[in-house]
């Protein structure tokens, strides 16, 4: 069954009372002497989260109770999930649409496993599909989330440019999207000369995924990705440490298509355009160099201060060439700066935005889908610490402060003066498992942006 979501109880399913924590005491005086009994002994008090088995006088279960608030997180049901027996449930009673819709994402999530390379899929309990939930809309987010994390956690010697084009291929056949690809030295005579700096030095050339849907009448909604599918940091090669997790460098790429995915699969009332400039950061006889001038697709010339500060480079090209279109909504995503990490830690995307009813409408989605973001400052006066003496601009200041604000000014840089824009910097990556969250490849902000997204544009 896919996901662990049943369409209908089997013999043997058992039910899950969900109890808001505040209702605990209140639902266990309305309980059997011995329910209230078995409670009492096994030291259940009904905090939230908490879920106790209830047994039947044949041993087999009678019952889960599950204390859960009406507003409960989604991760919270990743960790029944993973608790209880196996078997199947179904929660008693009826939960409202948003609540359903995270019973089911999150019972999903538990039973993620990154299987490519023979480790066996592992195996939870399976839950009813709740009454009121939109199964449509969460199977979508469930699999742009394991397609995100599969894409993140796949080797780079499995996913490097060319496969990544081709996971861009694979979806676009799915939905009936149109693909474009250019790739090695064509990137030059279209224009995308910051792309080719980058990738040059690579066995597998750089290349610029773009994909399209939707009619063309229909409001524009673009999204960039950056795909820099391994970072050795160039010329300025990163130590061990550094460079061990930078499989996960494409990690913005795979975002856009994943939220790619959700949009096409929910058929919204946009154009969409996907754009992810592709590339291997190598270091070869060819590579870029510290101090090398590189031009780009807006005719900014931009000084490369370290060439480990590729990302802002390659995305320098992909975000003019979706301004040039006007959308009306233009979201970038991109593991693109240690700054942000130091900043907010790896669980928390920094969102950068030129609109400020935009920013609050997305902080309020990313709110309540649970899928959190902490908005940073766009502080103009930082742009004058990436000046260059010899180009338009440096890709990277001298001090080390600020270094996400500087990261996201160089990217407003070649954002068009009237689109609105967001750009989110993001870990990608989960450092310890946790309830419906393994350690590995992770979706941060993609669902907020959907949800966004899918108000304003409906199908």
């Amino acid at each position: 069954m896919p996901y662990h979501l049943i369409a209908r109880a089997r013999a043997g399913t058992v039910a899950i009372s969900v109890i808001a924590p505040q209702h605990y005491k209140r639902w266990l005086r309305g309980q059997v002497k011995r329910t209230r009994q078995w409670l009492k002994t096994t030291g259940f008090g009904g905090e939230e989260g908490q879920h106790a088995v209830l047994p039947a006088a044949d041993g087999k279960l009678a019952g889960v109770v599950f204390c859960q608030p009406a507003d409960g997180e989604i991760w919270s049901w990743s960790g029944l999930a993973a608790r209880l027996p196996k078997g199947s449930y179904k929660i008693g009673g009826t939960l409202a649409q948003p609540a359903a819709n995270r019973a089911a994402l999150g019972w999903a999530m538990a039973g993620y496993a990154f299987t490519r390379f023979g480790k066996p899929e592992r195996r939870i309990a399976d839950l009813v599909w709740p009454a009121d939930a939109e199964q449509s809309r969460v199977t979508a987010a469930i699999e742009a989330t394991f397609f995100v994390r599969d894409l993140i956690n796949t080797p780079a010697g499995d996913m490097g440019p060319s496969q990544l084009a081709e996971e861009a291929r694979t979806l676009a056949r799915a939905h009936r999207a149109k693909v474009s690809v250019i790739a090695g030295d064509k990137l030059l005579g279209a224009n995308y000369p910051a792309i080719h700096a980058v990738g040059r030095a690579a066995a597998d050339p750089p290349r610029l995924i773009d994909l399209t849907w939707g009619d063309a009448r229909a409001p524009k909604v673009t999204l960039v990705g950056k795909g820099v599918c391994f970072d050795s940091g160039g010329l300025d090669l990163k130590p061990a440490g550094n460079m061990k997790l930078m499989k996960k460098d494409m990690g913005g790429g795979a975002h856009a298509l994943g939220l790619a995915h959700m949009i096409m699969a929910a058929r919204l009332k946009v154009r969409l355009r996907v754009l992810v400039p592709a590339v291997e950061n190598a270091v070869a006889g060819n590579a870029y160099r510290p101090l090398d001038v590189v031009r780009t697709r807006k005719g900014l010339t931009v000084e490369i201060g370290n060439t480990d500060a590729e990302g802002r480079v390659v995305l320098s090209d992909a975000l003019h060439e979706a301004s040039l279109e006007g959308p009306e909504l233009l979201i970038d995503f991109a593991t693109l700066t240690g700054a942000a990490r130091v900043a907010l830690g790896a669980e928390l995307p920094a969102m950068f935005c030129n609109d400020e009813a935009l920013a609050s409408a997305l902080l309020a989605k990313a709110e309540a889908a649970g899928d959190p973001l902490w908005r940073m400052p766009l502080y103009a006066p930082y742009r004058s610490k990436i000046d260059s003496k010899v180009a338009d601009l440096n890709n990277v200041s001298d001090s080390p402060h600020g270094g996400a604000i500087t990261a996201a000014l160089f990217l407003e840089s070649f954002v068009g003066k009237n689109v609105k824009w967001v750009h989110l910097d993001i870990m990608g990556w989960n450092l310890a498992t946790r309830p419906g969250r393994p350690e590995g490849g992770e979706a941060m902000g993609m669902r907020a942006a959907y949800a966004l997204i899918a108000e304003r544009y409906g199908g």
